[in-house]
């Protein structure tokens, strides 16, 4: 366009051009019109390419504001990603195997990914890290502690609403459940959480991470026959990554830690499991 001619129309051309991005509700467009106008009569930008980098910002302003919501209403109130994540730190760690899980067919396939290590070695990092790029994706998620699950679960159950709180958190495509392990249940929580994992069995991706081995689950659940029933689901369409090594976090202090703590932060890694685990009767109170 001659700048001749944009320079005796653009007054009333600008105008309703701005006129049309307000109804249109195009915020972010109306924001960078005035520059890239500029751009297009100092001949930096051809009319088409003004009109593609508009609707660019606009996209791209969209798309950010579809991130946030979606991953507040995730809870991924953190921001992790696989670019962030120190790989080299975590030598025992196979980076193409993660980056093989980025590309979500795990969560098509409904699998459930298990994320075993010391404290501070990355399993959240890397947790939410997939959460943000299921969000990315489009795909529903969720992420809470376990703690967090099951006092949710427990106030359901105390105000009869627990039909509907396993309906909500069956819902997502993706369910994160951070760590499995750290903090002693509530008496019954494990009864509940057998009954959410049971609603997902099948239905929906998990991911999950944790301290412990699977042979401590009778440990951690309180309950041989629930852990077993709980393994039985878990496992049987699973990714299991074992990441060994020292915490990230305490790179920088680690001397200051005694020997003893470092052992207890650095348990063995679980047993490795082949096939799917042998079926175990489980309560009627289950429903398994």
């Amino acid at each position: 366009m001659p700048v001749s001619a944009l320079s005796v129309g653009a007054p009333t051309v600008l105008e309703n051009i701005q006129k049309l991005l307000v109804r249109l509700k195009l915020a972010r467009a109306l924001e960078v019109l005035d520059e890239l106008v500029r751009r297009l009569e100092t001949g930096e930008l051809s009319a088409l390419e003004m009109v593609d980098q508009l609707l660019a910002e606009e996209q791209a302003a969209r798309e950010n504001r579809r991130l946030r919501t979606a991953s507040m209403t995730a809870r991924l109130t953190r921001l992790k990603t696989l670019e962030g994540f120190d790989f080299s730190f975590q030598p025992s760690l196979d980076r193409q195997r993660i980056l093989a899980l980025a590309e979500l067919g795990f969560v098509d396939r409904t699998e459930v990914v298990h994320l075993l290590g010391p404290p501070g070695t990355g399993k959240s990092h890397l947790a939410i890290a997939l959460g943000f790029e299921a969000v990315k994706a489009g795909k529903s998620v969720f992420f809470a502690t376990l703690a967090e699950i099951i006092a949710s679960l427990l106030k359901a159950q105390r105000e009869g609403e627990l039909a509907n709180r396993l309906r909500f958190l069956s819902r997502p495509a993706l369910l994160i459940v951070d760590e499995v392990g750290y903090l002693p249940l509530e008496t019954g929580g494990a009864n509940l959480f057998f009954q959410l994992v049971n609603a997902r069995y099948e239905k929906g991706a998990m991911i999950l991470t944790s301290n412990r081995g699977f042979r401590d689950w009778g440990e951690v659940f309180g309950d041989n026959v629930i852990a077993a029933a709980l393994l039985d689901r878990l496992l049987h369409h699973a990714v299991v990554i074992e990441i060994e090594g020292s915490s990230y976090r305490l790179r920088e202090h680690a001397h200051l830690v005694p020997e003893t703590l470092q052992a207890n932060a650095n348990p063995a890694p679980p047993k490795r499991r082949r096939g799917r685990p042998r079926k175990q009767e489980t309560p009627t109170s289950l429903n398994g």
